[in-house]
């Protein structure tokens, strides 16, 4: 009986572990997924947390230090003429606090400096994944309209192939064409299932940005997007530029990166200053062997000090001078990092700018090809009936039709796409 109730669990959890439940993913819902679930974005944020610990840590540094000690000891006299041990104590409170060092407070800001650049490095990985899904999910619809034509495009080459064997019954075209047919059927079922190994092998790298499991499946909504969208309105170039100029976090880094390099330039002058500090303390202790009570003795040696502390820096080895000069070029790379990338961002937004304007032209066209080829190969299908084409035209006005509608569909995917990219450079996703 216990075994047949095991077996029986061990069938549940296979069942259980086997079954999955199949979700429809719009390209925002993985959009959202990825940047909830992102391992490399998590550690991000984990590392930002970790930098506000040190600036509450630079904050705590202006307070007060305050600590309480007690020593206990005893001391052997052998040769004494008491031949005793004296146990005596001592008990004390100390305080420390800085009134003034400016490198303190520098480094006080420059932890909220860094806190700042460690949020705009998260948002900036965040954007690169942004990116990344856009690109991998316009692949996978590509990628899955693709796998519809040239299924359409095996059903064609079956029907011809049949015609073909019919007409060969009745005398009306060669052996010679069947088998022409028949190649050509082969190699549009081998073009197939090319396109659904692409497509599988997209949707792999999607799940993979994912962060989804081996046992997770991944449908995607696919797009209905017509002229319309496919074919909207560009921004001009210099709007989009100057619209990420002010969302891209990447270009908020770099200005703060040379607020930052002037920040430690500060923090290296602050070599040449002074400090000053405050110390103060009580204490108390108490001996045996002297005949007054532990409560008498610890009143009677109660005991307070204060002093303050002015530190003067003279010379230091040009150690200070030295951090002061490399501090000064820190901030001209910084400066220089700021206008590179604000050149790369210009790089890109061009770049993407022109494969829109590109791919829009291309779809354009490639509507009109794809019409004619249609034609085209309505008419060869007509004049093959008849007689009037051999199986080769025919063959090559399907090649052209097929042409066409993969020159349609790249042409309308790479606009989606660069069209989304231009979406995310000035902050709509």
């Amino acid at each position: 009986m216990k075994r047949i109730i095991i077996s029986a669990a061990l069938s549940l959890f296979a069942i259980a572990a086997g079954a999955q439940e199949t979700y429809t993913w719009t390209l925002q819902q993985c959009i959202d997924y990825a940047l909830e679930n992102n391992i490399q974005l998590q550690q991000k944020k984990n590392s930002y947390l970790s930098g506000m610990e040190d600036t509450y840590q630079a904050k705590a540094n202006f307070g007060p230090t305050i600590s309480a000690s007690t020593q206990q000891g005893i001391t052997y006299m052998p040769f004494s003429s008491s031949n005793a041990a004296v146990y005596s104590g001592s008990y004390g409170i100390n305080g420390e606090m800085t009134l003034f060092d400016a490198s303190v407070i520098t480094t006080y800001k420059q932890s909220k400096m860094q806190n700042t650049l460690d949020s705009l490095s998260v948002e900036s990985s965040a954007m690169d994944i942004r990116i990344s899904i856009i690109q991998a999910y316009m692949q996978c619809l590509y990628s899955k309209e693709a796998v519809k034509v040239n299924e359409s495009t095996v059903e064609l080459s079956q029907a011809q192939f049949d015609r073909a064997t019919e007409m060969w019954k009745a005398g009306s075209v060669s052996k010679v064409d069947v088998a022409q047919l028949q190649s050509q059927l082969f190699s549009d079922q081998y073009q197939l299932t090319v396109a659904q190994a692409n497509y599988e092998d997209y949707k792999l790298q999607l799940k993979q940005l994912l962060e989804l499991g081996i046992l997770d499946e991944l449908e995607l909504t696919g797009t209905d997007a017509g002229d319309d969208e496919v074919l909207r309105l560009v921004p001009n170039k210099s709007v989009v530029y100057s619209n990420a100029l002010e969302t891209m976090p990447e270009i908020r880094y770099s200005e703060l990166s040379v607020e930052a390099a002037e920040l430690s330039e500060k923090q290296a002058k602050n070599g040449y200053y002074p400090t000053l500090g405050l110390s103060a303390g009580i204490g108390t202790s108490n001996r045996s062997g002297t005949g007054n009570s532990f409560i008498n003795q610890i009143q009677d040696n109660l005991y307070g000090n204060a002093g303050v502390t002015l530190r003067i820096p003279i010379t230091s080895a040009r150690k200070n001078k030295t951090a002061v000069n490399k501090a000064r070029l820190a901030v001209a790379n910084s400066q220089l990092d700021k206008v590179s990338a604000e050149k790369s961002l210009l790089k890109e937004i061009e770049s993407a700018y022109l494969e829109t304007l590109s791919s829009q032209s291309k779809y354009v066209a490639a509507k009109e090809q794809l019409r004619y080829a249609q034609d085209s190969y309505d008419l060869t299908c007509e004049q093959f009936n008849l007689g009037m084409k051999n199986t080769v035209e025919m063959i090559s006005a399907k090649n052209d039709l097929l042409q066409a509608q993969q020159s349609l569909l790249q042409a309308k995917y790479m606009a989606l796409l660069n069209l989304s990219v231009l979406d995310v450079y000035q902050g709509r996703i």
